[in-house]
């Protein structure tokens, strides 16, 4: 596989599953949530009961009948509006020639698309082997389950 195809399937993955994860993200549609709108008091701390003012404001913003639940229909929407609201940014972000496509080339240019090999080889020789990515999966697997042990 080519560095190319391969720049290009990653870059084409993320935004495929940027749908999938815009559910998650905060109600600004994208941008990173602050520590400043997480601290709902202002007392320079975030606590559990303002998470959940958060998931329940979540909530509520994706509840557009008000019944109290999520139907399918609800959390598509707000994860359609959430991934064009991605894809708006990374046209903005990518189209260096302002045309309104993005080109293989703008995609392989992009700030940052070559991080994931360069994170999996790790010995910068350019070429990543079964051990390199295997460690790298393995990495990213205990960085998961840390993750996910602190929720």
């Amino acid at each position: 596989m080519t560095r190319s195809t391969f720049t290009t399937g990653a870059v084409l993955c993320a935004v495929l599953m940027a749908g999938g994860a815009a559910v998650a993200k905060p109600a600004d549609r994208g941008m990173p949530m602050s520590f400043e709108a997480m601290d709902a008091d202002g007392d320079g701390q975030i606590t559990r009961d303002e998470m959940a003012g958060l998931r329940a404001a979540r909530f509520a913003q994706t509840d557009a009948n008000g019944d109290g639940a999520l139907s399918f229909e609800e959390i598509e929407t707000e994860a359609r509006a959430r991934a064009t609201a991605h894809a708006e940014r990374m046209m903005a972000r990518l189209d260096a020639n302002e045309d309104g496509k993005l080109s293989q080339e703008e995609l392989e240019d992009a700030p940052g698309a070559d991080r994931r090999f360069r994170r999996m080889d790790r010995d910068g020789d350019g070429i990543v082997t079964r051990e390199e990515f295997d460690a790298a999966r393995d990495r990213m697997a205990k960085h998961r389950d840390k993750a996910r042990a602190t929720e």
